[in-house]
């Protein structure tokens, strides 16, 4: 075929479809929520293009309904494990070496897959598995890795058009290797659209991928892995693998074709496989590049020049969309005194409107959190509230996992900043709240910058412009991603790159050329035109 310089198409954001009444994609995704809701799912590992089933099974149950069986997946042993790494080794030879059109061409049909015949599926499986509601699954399963692929493949174009200068005497080239070996992804139940771009950025550079998803997301990975598969990617450059993580994270790590981590979960984790790979480091062949987005404790400051309608919205629906359960989350936040009582009766009034239930109802605005060990945990930290009397409990505090894992929408109102629900990550609908004097702005400033050991996202809401510039300032290392008048969720691939540092990750912002730059091993070749045949310099005379 010819040769030739390509533009890939530009990308742009996915629409949000409404799922309003009447929709034909409000009928469409109730319909296939129904299909997956009655029938029975077998989730078998994918490895060299091939399902895989060991007949050690676990059965697939939706949080808001946890008695009810809507499928199984298949465990691995770790003779599968290492068969997913080979399998990945043997399919290197060929996918490293496939040209970039090429594959760009996969990741971009698996975008129109998503964005067309596998949208109600894609939403339908991530109400069932995550117990997102319609509208959580349409900007995540759907819109975000829509975007993801798509930016994906134009940040590839534009990372392979960065080219050194060149001269008359010498053509000086850049080429950007895939890493030498096979990489490891490890991805949260929280967002489909990470769980899938995790591996797939990677594969889009060239690299082989062994994918280990969460065990609360298998249904939706299933979704992914057949979207990946209509689309294209060969036989062994992306194989899934389920089952013990110590087991299968050990077996990845032993090898010395090791060459990358890319990880998306809790912060210990993180930690942990971070010394792991340190403690083998003389095992591998090439030092393995670590990438990870983790933990959060992300705040709202409300100045007493904010309007305090909007400080109300932000919280209700930067801690309380999908339960709380984004990295993102409005955990803790800090209300100047003097706004205080209109911002809680605004907030009282949205929370007591707020319906719960299955989101195959779409009058809900939360389901229930992902499983019996969140809900255990969530209910001990309302119960050590309710028994604090240095504590109020202003809405919700109830909970009830009889048929769901559902937590109320509740807001803690604390007398001191150090109260432990304004540290420690809960991951939950749970916000607590501190009220600072008016005339305490820039210490309650100094406070939030140094109560978290994460630094992920946060969110200034204030008219007054000084307020704002001084809040900037005083919170630059404390939240990768940082609002101004606005919820401190809701990052949009190509607007708002995603991530954090301190205890929140590499802050290698996901969504963004600084990320896939983490998965190329780049190689310089200089081509001299005219080859010197005399040692001697000039100097020399």
């Amino acid at each position: 075929m010819g040769k030739g310089f390509f533009n890939v198409p530009v990308a742009v954001n996915e629409p949000v479809k409404s799922y309003a009444p009447g929709t034909p994609e409000r009928e469409a995704v109730l319909a296939q929520y129904d299909t997956y809701y009655n029938g029975n799912t077998e989730v078998a590992m994918y490895i060299n293009g091939k399902d895989v089933k060991t007949g050690n099974t676990r059965t697939m149950s939706p949080p808001h309904d946890h008695k009810h069986v809507v499928g199984t997946y298949h465990l691995a042993e770790k003779s599968n494990v290492v068969n997913a790494i080979d399998t990945a080794l043997e399919a290197r030879k060929a996918w490293s070496q496939m040209p970039w059109e090429h594959r760009a061409g996969i990741f971009l049909k698996a975008a129109e897959l998503i964005a067309g015949p596998y949208r109600a599926k894609i939403n339908a499986s991530t109400m069932i598995a995550q117990s997102k509601t319609v509208h959580q699954a349409e900007i995540d399963a759907s819109c975000e890795l829509i975007d993801f692929l798509r930016f994906n493949v134009q940040f590839m174009t534009d990372m392979y058009h960065e080219q050194p200068e060149s001269t008359s005497d010498a053509w000086n080239k850049l080429e950007y290797r895939p890493l030498e070996g096979f990489v490891y992804a490890v991805t949260p139940f929280n967002f489909t659209a990470i769980a899938a771009n995790l591996p797939a950025c990677m594969a889009l550079m060239g690299n082989v991928v062994v994918w280990k998803p969460s065990d609360s997301q298998i249904f939706s990975a299933k979704v992914i892995m057949d979207v990946f598969e209509e689309a294209g990617v060969p036989a062994g450059v992306i194989n899934v693998v389920f089952g013990d993580p110590k087991m299968i994270t050990d077996t990845v790590l032993a090898r010395k074709e090791f060459a990358g981590l890319h990880f998306t979960g809790s912060t210990y984790v993180f930690k942990e496989l971070w010394k792991q790979i340190g403690n083998s480091i003389h095992t591998y062949s090439t030092y393995p590049k670590i990438v990870g987005e983790t933990g959060g404790k992300d705040f709202i400051v409300a100045h007493e020049s904010a309007n305090a309608k909007q400080v109300a919205t932000a919280i209700v629906r930067g801690a309380f969309e999908f339960q709380g359960q984004k990295c993102s989350a409005a955990s803790r936040a800090y209300i100047s005194k003097s706004i205080w009582n209109d911002v809680k009766k605004y907030v009282i009034e949205d929370v007591k409107s707020i319906t719960m239930g299955s989101p195959a109802d779409t009058n809900n605005f939360m389901t229930a959190v992902i499983h019996e060990g969140s809900f255990d945990k969530l209910a001990k930290y309302i119960d050590e509230a309710k028994a604090d009397k240095s504590v109020e409990v202003i809405t919700g505090g109830n909970y009830d996992k009889s048929k769901g894992y559902f937590i109320e929408p509740t807001v803690l109102l604390a007398e001191s900043a150090d109260y432990v629900t304004m540290s420690e990550e809960l991951f939950g609908p749970v916000i607590t709240i501190f009220v600072f004097d008016d005339d305490k702005y820039s210490e309650t400033l100094k406070i939030v910058d140094a109560t978290s050991d994460y630094a992920l996202t946060g969110a200034i809401i204030a008219k007054d412009r000084y307020a704002v510039d001084e809040a900037v300032k005083a919170l630059e290392n404390c939240a990768g991603n940082f609002y101004i008048n606005d919820k401190p969720t809701g990052a949009v691939v190509g607007q708002q790159p995603f991530g954090g540092a301190r205890g929140s990750g590499t802050n290698d912002k996901a969504g963004s050329i600084l990320n896939l730059q983490r998965w190329v091993s780049p190689r310089m070749i200089k081509e001299t035109f005219v080859t010197p045949t005399d040692y001697k310099y000039a100097f020399l005379g």
